[in-house]
């Protein structure tokens, strides 16, 4: 047997990774609707900020927290602003550990976010507005941004010491 022939081997007989949704739940809502009943002549400049976290919550879960905050202002006055934390609990097996972190950041999120945008849409139909349809999300350049900041904060930290 060549060593070409074990590899292919020992590859075959390793298990497949698996990523399972345990859960699904709303952390915290809130809505703040101060230019209720109000009629605005232009529409609303909205800011959207995205922010992704991942914890260990047992031997192979993982929580998964996505978090979504936006603001919308008509000129200087503010519309409305909400804030939602959504988070999702994660089983992970047979995963190598190097691919563990953009599984958790990249993919658990990617799963997460339709839901997350339907509650948005919701909650600010329901506030009188139309539904705040978000974009779909690019968490590959999430995640390459969070890994450009580290190694930029790396290199200031061995640039102090």
């Amino acid at each position: 047997m060549s060593t070409e022939d074990t590899s292919a081997a020992a590859a075959a007989a390793k298990p497949a990774p698996q990523l399972n949704i345990r859960a699904q739940i709303t952390r915290a809502l809130t809505f703040t609707n101060p230019g209720a009943l109000k009629r605005y002549e232009k529409t609303p400049t909205i800011a959207v900020n995205i922010n992704v976290d991942a914890s260990k919550g047992g031997e192979n879960d993982y929580i998964v927290g996505l978090k979504i905050d936006a603001n919308a202002k008509s000129d200087a006055e503010e519309v409305y602003s909400l804030s939602l934390d959504y988070a999702g609990v994660f089983n992970l097996t047979n995963v190598d550990p190097k691919m563990l972190e953009p599984i958790l950041l990249v993919e658990c999120p990617r799963l997460l976010f339709p839901f997350a945008r339907r509650i948005i849409a919701d909650i600010t139909r329901d506030g009188g507005y139309q539904p705040m349809m978000l974009d779909p999300v690019d968490f590959v350049a999430l995640y390459r941004r969070e890994l450009d900041r580290r190694q930029a904060a790396q290199t200031a930290d061995a640039t102090v010491n």
